[in-house]
């Protein structure tokens, strides 16, 4: 078996060359990317942007996002609840001064004009990311002089612990691609359960507590301490404990 990576057509990972690209008020294009967006939330984009509102998860699910059918057909997608005006407008695009939280936007948003991908394949050895550089009409960065290596874009967009923690959603997306819930169907115990864990972190915190998830789970009190302070330890811990349930008999 060959273990050579192919990619759809047309798609070439980008190279120790670089890209040239910039996003800034000065570009005439800025901000138009903002505008009539279907754009997917990760469990990390609501946790940081949650964070950043100062609400709760659960408060931000209410009056930010939406719930649609996605590709999994065994669970569903969160997605970016555009303004009901007449260019659906992002909700935290300030029309002069841009994104209103850009240190905690989306992972979409910070990785763009990049498109991550990372080959999995057990014959592929360690997992490998691939960037592909991704171009729109409309977007004007690419014409400017700035010139990056794909690295110093990861290092500028601190995007290292966004895809951490997209790799790690990424598992339980699998999983739960693999319709885990065992007859139970859309909206079941197992599945509100799940989308609680992965959407919802403030309440599965209250979870934890009620059930008294930690001591049961055998944790040591490093990590229990971790768990009780931080949000992103949670949301850890929480795909850990969910993927041991659906995957125990």
């Amino acid at each position: 078996m060959s273990s050579e990576k192919k990619f759809p057509q047309g798609m070439k990972p980008l190279g120790p060359e670089g890209f040239r690209f910039s996003c800034n008020p000065q570009v005439p294009c800025f901000t138009r990317c903002c505008r009539k967006l279907e754009l997917v939330l990760y469990p990390y984009d609501i946790l940081r942007l949650k964070q950043r509102l100062r609400i709760t998860s659960e408060e931000f699910l209410e009056r930010y996002t939406g719930v649609v059918e996605g590709q999994n057909p065994f669970f569903p997608s969160v997605v970016l609840r555009m303004l009901p005006n007449a260019e659906y407008t992002c909700p935290f695009l300030d029309p002069a001064a841009g994104c209103t939280v850009y240190s905690d936007r989306p992972s979409a948003c910070r990785t763009y004009p990049l498109e991550r991908a990372v080959d999995r394949r057990p014959e592929a050895g360690r997992a490998k990311e691939f960037y592909f550089l991704v171009r729109h009409d409309y977007c004007l960065g690419h014409d400017q002089d700035r010139q990056w290596s794909v690295k110093e874009w990861l290092a500028d967009q601190r995007l290292l612990p966004y895809n951490a923690m997209a790799d790690r959603w990424a598992e339980m997306d699998t999983l739960f691609a693999s319709n885990p819930w065992r007859g139970e169907g859309a909206a079941g115990p197992r599945q509100l359960l799940a989308f609680m864990i992965c959407y919802n972190v403030d309440r599965f915190r209250d979870y934890v507590r009620d059930h008294d998830l930690l001591r049961r789970a055998g944790l040591d009190k490093a990590r229990r301490r971790a768990i009780a302070l931080d949000d992103e330890a949670l949301l850890a811990f929480g795909f850990d404990w969910l993927q041991n349930l659906l995957t125990s008999r």
